[in-house]
């Protein structure tokens, strides 16, 4: 059923069946943790190769915005989402239960993990075809360089005459295969603000959004 969801025929069954193994069934090297790193460098290459070409005007810095906007956590967990992909991730009873199935952590991986999986079995070529048939229309709907929180706040400070933003771990919880980190920033003579999240990179981007925030 997995793969009539994704529109694609897998040669190698067992590929596809590691791609949506959750590590809380303990299956060592059988889970989607290595997998995933794979899928996020091949979906980097052709979101990268598709905005080369689609925006022959924009600087480095430009495309790499819209890069990060469109390989981001969030930007996996909605296309993960609209596929209904947390219906077939296999997981422990105690993950699903515990709400693992809808966990943004669960289906970012398993998002990543599915491509990894489908460039291993077949190639760049269906791998990019399934990628532009889920990323296309949010190519198309990016009419600008999004501007992340992070760079909006050091752009704050430099204004200002002020030093860079400081970004400190002040905790993290959660299993090894699914951490939530918590961060603080701080900017010279304003209160810190703390944002949380599945990566270190998406809790600090929080947390510059809350201190920009509450800037104003």
């Amino acid at each position: 059923m997995i793969e009539k969801i994704l529109s694609v025929d897998f040669n190698d069954k067992t590929l596809i069946k590691q791609a949506i193994t959750h590590p809380s069934l303990k299956r060592k090297g059988a889970d989607y943790e290595r997998m995933e790193f794979l899928g996020d460098h091949v979906l980097g290459l052709v979101i990268s190769e598709a905005l080369y070409n689609k925006y022959p005007d924009e600087d480095e810095g430009q495309l790499t915005k819209r890069l990060a906007g469109l390989i981001c956590g969030d930007t996996l967990f909605e296309v993960a989402k609209k596929l209904e992909l947390g219906e077939y991730i296999l997981m422990a009873e105690s993950e699903a239960s515990g709400g693992g199935r809808e966990s943004k952590a669960n289906l970012e991986n398993a998002m990543e993990a599915i491509i990894g999986a489908i460039y291993l079995d077949q190639g760049l070529e269906t791998a990019r075809i399934f990628i532009m048939h889920n990323w296309e229309k949010l190519i198309d709907d990016m009419l600008e360089p999004p501007k992340d929180a992070k760079s909006s706040l050091q752009e704050w400070a430099q204004g200002r005459g002020l030093p860079l933003p400081e970004y400190e771990v002040i905790a993290q919880e959660g299993p090894s295969h699914a951490p939530e980190f918590e961060v603080q920033v701080s900017v010279e003579g304003k209160a810190p603000a703390t944002g949380k999240g599945s990566s270190k990179r998406a809790a600090e981007q929080e947390a510059a959004g809350k201190l920009l925030e509450s800037l104003g």
